[in-house]
């Protein structure tokens, strides 16, 4: 399919210093502490006390009551500690399962690959691997994979487009796990039926694009193909790589399964690729570790469960004094308070940076240029939201559409008075809720 369509987008920079980085494999930590809200939704339960044994690949979290919940497995073998409440990204508290490795990995009993003989065997191995979105969201990838109206799907796309700037993850997947991906999009499509698939790639990862033509070449597979996209930001947000695989308008609040098409992350291909034949669960993530904080960038596979320090420590620890450090991309990541926190499924970057390159220039009086409005991939006005929000006007934020923002921060970006305007238009969609919840 050529490509015809393209959104508005941005040159954030590409800063992709680990490309060429093959990954290496971080050796087991002296503890992991493993958060119990790994998704999008209800949080797990603990199924494991204080000095309990577990083993790779054990179930030591699940929600049954909840619809909207994953289970959480053990990433070591050891001895559980505690049970700790620690504050997460988003500042609110957690429960994690702390466990002391025995430096044994001894893998549970019973990790076969599963058997699928129909669509809801599929749903239920999707289910029991712990999968969720890895490209950020972390919402259930069984519930993604089992939409309501599975007779409409027709298409799979998988983002490889990887955007925002530093994270190379994706990029080693797709590098290292090409098989893996291609046979679980093979088996995907299969149970979704959908006809078409699509690996969505920026064009500066040619020699991804390069690989997976030619492994669907050699295995005959004609209803996949590469999609290769303009390396500009946010190429791979959902919605905009909807619209330029497709030409359909995915509008916030629909989602895509309702146009007939499920996205799904390439590093959530490959964990599922790898649980289809081994039966593992995902007990581990890929991530990259950059910033001019680091004396040594790399991707690096981690136990999940590992705090922070221990992979920059992994990484040759800190060159510089870090001021700022993001659990992902510097874009649409999470700033943290602390190097303690623990890596979660959802993690693709630790980036680490120094005052110099962490600094926030001083805020200045807007100047009505426009230039966020030309960034924005949806025409948005975030200058407007910005006002509205300031003035407490509901109903200015509703008509000027502010719950269409995706929160990509390529208006925050663009801005040369460097105002914080998608913190703007997060508010002001908090500011929307609250008044529509008071019409109720």
């Amino acid at each position: 399919m050529a490509q015809q369509r393209h959104l508005h987008s941005i040159d954030a920079g590409h800063y992709k210093h680990t490309a060429g980085c093959a990954t290496e494999v971080m050796p087991i930590p002296g503890i992991v502490k493993i958060s119990m809200s790994q998704n999008l939704g209800a949080p797990c339960q603990p199924l494991v006390k204080k000095g309990d044994l577990v083993k790779v690949g054990q179930k030591i979290g699940e929600n049954t009551e909840a619809f909207l919940s994953v289970p959480v497995h053990s990433s070591v073998s050891g001895t559980v500690t505690g049970i700790e409440s620690m504050r997460n990204a988003m500042g609110g508290m957690d429960t994690y399962v702390c466990i002391e490795p025995d430096g044994k990995q001894e893998v549970v009993e019973g990790i076969t690959p599963p058997v699928i003989n129909e669509q809801k065997d599929f749903i239920e191995a999707v289910k029991s691997s712990g999968l969720v979105g890895l490209g950020g969201a972390a919402f259930p990838a069984w519930i993604k994979f089992n939409p309501k109206n599975l007779i409409d799907i027709d298409a799979l796309i998988v983002n490889g487009a990887e955007c925002e700037p530093f994270i190379t993850s994706d990029h080693r997947t797709m590098l290292e796990d090409t098989q893996d991906v291609i046979d679980a999009m093979v088996t995907t499509m299969k149970w979704l039926t959908a006809e078409h698939g699509y690996i969505a790639i920026e064009d500066n990862k040619q020699d991804a694009i390069d690989l997976f033509n030619q492994k669907l070449s050699e295995q005959g597979i004609t209803n996949i193909h590469t999609f290769p996209m303009p390396a500009r930001y946010p190429k791979g947000a959902e919605r905009v790589l909807i619209y330029e695989v497709t030409g359909k308008e995915c509008k916030a609040g629909v989602l895509p399964a309702d146009l007939g098409v499920i996205v799904s992350n390439v590093t959530s291909m490959a964990t599922l690729g790898k649980f289809l034949k081994t039966g593992m669960p995902l007990v581990s993530k890929r991530v990259t570790v950059d910033g001019d904080a680091v004396t040594k960038p790399a991707n690096v596979v981690v136990p999940i469960g590992a705090q922070i320090h221990d992979v920059i420590e992994f990484c040759g620890g800190y060159k510089s004094a870090p001021t700022k450090i993001l659990m992902g991309g510097p874009m649409m990541g999470r700033s943290v308070f602390s190097d303690r926190m623990t890596i979660v499924k959802n993690n693709n970057a630790i980036l680490a940076f120094s005052k110099e390159q962490a600094l926030i220039p001083e805020e200045t009086a807007c100047i009505s240029c426009g230039r966020c409005h030309e960034a924005c991939p949806f025409n948005l006005l975030p200058t407007g939201y910005a006002d509205a929000y300031e003035k407490g006007d509901a109903k200015r934020l509703e008509d000027l559409q502010v719950m269409q923002c995706m929160e990509c921060g390529s208006c925050s970006f663009v801005c040369p008075a460097h105002r914080p305007l998608v913190f703007y238009n997060k508010l002001g969609k908090g500011l929307v809720r609250e008044a529509q919840n008071a019409r109720k």
